[in-house]
């Protein structure tokens, strides 16, 4: 099973990639360097909080904006595992995919979930549980290759490996 567990970091709607990772760091694209300043626009101590496996629910278009790729690179250096929003704009949407950064949709959980919260996500059947609140709220899972191409690491990762490399 497939499963990540971790607290709850909240956001709101239409957080965009300027807010995720603020243009004036995308002179490097080093994981450990953006991971420094994630979101750091929304919430200026975010980064010297968010723990290793954390999980980050927002509202809707979560990831709106340009298409830069920092932005996920952003949130899965600073470790967090996945990202629950009630929506995510679609280049946002295959660019955590790309690099390996599950995110699922669900408006129910994105709704219900507080900041805090421990929250249960099970990658193969999309079930989100709140262990805090007892409550469960279902997302679509990902099809196999989808969860294999994360669990890989990302798109790269998942081609290297499929070509023997």
């Amino acid at each position: 099973m497939n499963k990540l567990r971790g607290k709850v970091w909240r956001f709101g709607n239409d957080v965009d990639t300027d807010l995720i990772i603020p243009a004036r760091y995308l002179n490097t694209s080093d994981p450990k360097e953006l991971a420094q300043h994630c979101l750091e626009d929304a919430d200026p101590t975010f980064a010297g909080k968010v723990g290793q496996g954390d999980i980050i629910v927002a509202g809707k278009n979560f990831g709106c904006g340009s298409s830069r790729e920092h932005a996920p690179i952003a949130i899965k250096a600073a470790g967090v595992s996945c990202v629950i929003a009630a929506s995510f704009a679609r280049i946002f949407y295959r660019n955590a995919l790309n690099i390996g950064l599950p995110i699922l949709e669900s408006a129910e959980a994105s709704n219900n979930i507080a900041e805090g919260d421990q929250v249960e996500v099970d990658l193969d059947t999309g079930k989100i549980t709140n262990l805090t609140k007892n409550e469960s709220y279902q997302a679509t899972a990902f099809p196999q290759f989808m969860q294999e191409l994360i669990n890989t690491g990302g798109l790269i990762e998942y081609v290297k490996k499929r070509i023997g490399k």
